[in-house]
């Protein structure tokens, strides 16, 4: 080969362009969506319950609440008797712990005067067994959720605690005889001396 062809092929070579091979960009991964987030459910707003009041000589309305037994107890399975029926705010607080246990340790003075009671809330029944068990009562607490029979016997209404004011159970206690009329009603009741007034009006 002549020199000038060889110049000719090395000129050839350097004006040849090299093209590069495009290059596969990694797959991103795919970044899974956040879950979303649960609405929160609204609290429950108890609907105001309707509120009655009792007198003595009033017929006693009669109702059917689930017990701590898992009984559904009612006032006309106790016909015959004086019931006591008591109201009150909430299991195992100061003044309502103290209340019943009033009522446990009059439980021989309640037999002679032929009385059953019964302790109402809004409390479930697990709250009332908890209740119940630590304070070995021996008399059947009764669950109120929606506070319709609290409300019909005229134990709901407005409270004042410290200046805040808010509507709830109002600690009351309804006497209801043999006949099944209304007794005595103990409106507002204060814990101290209590119990014994009860077994007075029997």
């Amino acid at each position: 080969m002549s020199g000038e062809a060889a110049h000719g092929r090395g000129r050839a070579h350097e004006g040849t362009v090299l093209l590069s091979m495009p290059t596969k960009k990694p797959a991103s991964k795919k970044v899974p969506a956040a879950p979303k987030a649960k609405p929160v459910a609204a609290k429950k707003e108890l609907p105001t319950p309707k509120v009655g009041s009792l007198s003595e000589g009033d017929i006693a309305p009669d109702f059917s609440l689930e017990g701590d037994d898992g009984s559904k107890h009612s006032l006309a399975d106790h016909a015959g008797k004086n019931v006591i029926v008591y109201f009150y705010p909430k299991d195992d607080t100061p003044g309502c712990t103290i209340e019943a246990q009033g009522f446990r340790a009059a439980k021989k003075e309640l037999a002679k005067k032929n009385a059953v009671v019964f302790g109402v809330s809004r409390d479930s029944i697990a709250s009332h067994c908890k209740f119940k068990g630590k304070y070995d009562l021996d008399f059947t607490l009764l669950s109120d959720p929606d506070a319709k029979v609290i409300g019909r016997w005229g134990a709901w209404g407005e409270k004042n605690m410290y200046g805040n004011k808010s509507m709830g159970i109002v600690r009351t206690t309804v006497v209801v005889g043999p006949d099944g009329r209304v007794k005595r009603v103990f409106p507002k009741v204060k814990v101290a001396g209590h119990v014994d007034a009860v077994l007075a009006s029997l």
